[in-house]
């Protein structure tokens, strides 16, 4: 193998390993956004990270998803909202730790269609994190892999060819 060859994949291992994980958390799992579910229950059963995705699905125009405050969420209200979603499919990066707060806001809420979270730092080095990342139960969604990981299996196919042109 070449010194470029080398030289390519060690830079391209360096890139998987820095590979983070995101978990798309489905919220309600199969049952989804919809009034009835305990999904205070839901979300003790997950543990979130900075980065992660929070995922809403229901029937496009019969329900909505708000991002509020305390209040918002105590009361039902969407005054001073942070966000709004309404495609029936709303995929919302949790890209802060804190805690953070989403209702229904066309009446759903008061029918329990309310999810509060508190979204954690990541452990500080990847493999700390897959340790503390426990499997989460039904509702997780796909795991997202960040590029690192297209670029690595491009490459497995491409090197071969490099001892061709070097």
């Amino acid at each position: 193998m070449s010194p470029v060859q080398l030289l390519l994949l060690l830079l391209l291992s360096i890139c998987a390993s820095t590979v983070t994980l995101a978990t798309d958390h489905i919220v309600g799992a199969n049952r989804g956004w919809n009034p009835g579910i305990n999904y205070t229950l839901w979300a003790n059963n997950h543990t979130f990270y900075v980065g992660d995705l929070i995922s809403f699905r229901y029937q496009k125009m019969q329900y909505n998803v708000f991002e509020v405050n305390r209040t918002g969420y105590d009361n039902c209200t969407t005054e001073g909202a942070v966000g709004n979603w309404s495609s029936g499919k709303d995929f919302i990066p949790l890209d802060k730790a804190k805690r953070y707060y989403f209702i229904c806001g066309n009446g759903g809420c008061f029918s329990g269609m309310k999810v509060s979270v508190a979204v954690h730092e990541l452990p500080s080095t990847p493999h700390a994190a897959a340790a503390a990342k426990p499997q989460e139960k039904s509702g997780a969604g796909s795991v997202v892999l960040a590029i690192p990981v297209v670029v690595v299996v491009v490459a497995t196919w491409i090197v071969p060819f490099l001892g061709y042109w070097v």
